[in-house]
């Protein structure tokens, strides 16, 4: 998977720009605030139709503008494919593949495979366990689209059932029949999601703990595990169990949608009992491991998009995943950074072309 071109109109902080990509490696550097990250996100857009950084679709034209469009031209297994998301104020969100548009966002994930290293992935450590189910969703959808259906249906039931909660306490009525067919597809939805994640986590978890301790370069325990309501029972008896709770929150407090994933170093929760430097390593090792994970499952070499890492990382750990990135199993590379000369010193080891962009 290639981006050979990049065209942003009213993006952000750009009013127009057009890059033209090295196939290996391509940085973008600059002062603070001049459009680096901006740049990286326009990609991520056109492979997740959505900002990495900000859920506000609107917010990410550029002010006083209408609209805004990024256009990217990938080359795909030998083919040329043309993608274009673009948003008018007022108006929903448009993602184009080579002139046709998509009827449903969701066919578009995937087909794109992309995974994004930021300082922003810390809130997966200190965040709470909506972050770090959307991961674990984001890296089995962009491989598994009956998961990510079972997801959506999943999501627009647990809504309906929320709804018919609040209309009971709001009305003070309660109709178990009409609430049995939310549970039984919930049900139905939920144990299927649910064992996605847990064999998903089987084949994931060795792959991660492998590239942590490449990237740490010592022999420190880390650790993954899946936390679940759907352990102790099925749904539809948990929900059935909950009934009196859900009916006083107005919410359901049970199911995948609770689900989280915990994560550990010498079996101490890290966000507690792991140093900044661990905390950085094992982010990037959860992020290289859905690398690997989403290549194996896609057969297409994934975009690796790297976020102001030489800031946040010392340069041991620097050349240890420069190290990693020097070899065939990765692609297309692209870098944001503020120091040029420290960016081109160290693309420099690497024995690939490279091209780098001043904002």
């Amino acid at each position: 998977m290639i981006l050979n071109t990049l065209s942003l109109v009213n993006y952000k902080n750009f009013e127009q720009q057009d890059f033209q990509f090295d196939t290996k490696i391509n940085c973008f550097v600059g002062s603070n605030g001049v459009g680096k990250t901006n740049a990286l996100d326009a990609i991520y857009h056109l492979s997740f139709g959505k900002s990495y950084f900000n859920p506000i679709a609107s917010q990410n034209i550029k002010h006083d503008e209408d609209f805004f469009v990024v256009d990217g031209i990938f080359e795909k297994n030998d083919k040329t494919e043309k993608v274009v998301v673009s948003l008018k104020r007022g108006q929903k969100k448009m993602i184009k593949r080579n002139g046709k548009a998509y009827d449903k966002f969701s066919d578009h994930i995937g087909f794109i495979p992309l995974v994004i290293i930021s300082p922003a992935d810390r809130d997966l450590i200190i965040e709470g366990s909506d972050t770090r189910r959307k991961f674990i969703d984001s890296v089995i959808s962009q491989s598994d689209k009956t998961y990510l259906n079972n997801l959506i249906n999943y999501n627009k039931i647990l809504s309906q059932r929320n709804a018919l909660l609040k209309y009971f306490a709001l009305n003070n009525t309660f109709n178990s029949q009409t609430l049995e067919v939310y549970n039984e597809q919930l049900d139905t939805y939920g144990n299927e999601i649910f064992k996605t994640r847990a064999s998903f986590l089987e084949v994931f978890i060795p792959i991660f703990k492998e590239r942590y301790k490449a990237i740490s370069n010592n022999n420190e325990d880390v650790n993954l595990s899946y936390k679940s309501d759907l352990f102790e029972n099925e749904l539809k008896t948990l929900l059935a169990q909950n009934i009196n709770k859900d009916k006083a929150i107005q919410y359901t407090s049970v199911g995948i949608h609770k689900d989280d994933l915990i994560f550990e170093i010498e079996t101490y929760p890290i966000k507690k009992f792991g140093s900044q430097g661990q905390q950085k390593s094992f982010l990037i090792a959860l992020k290289l491991a859905q690398f690997d994970f989403i290549k194996q499952k896609s057969h297409v070499t994934p975009l690796l998009l790297l976020d102001d890492i030489f800031d946040k990382l010392d340069e041991n750990r620097v050349a240890q995943i420069i190290s990693l990135v020097d070899n065939d199993d990765f692609g297309q590379l692209f870098i944001s950074d503020t120091h040029a000369e420290r960016t081109e010193n160290v693309v420099k080891q690497i024995h690939q072309s490279y091209k780098i962009f001043k904002l």
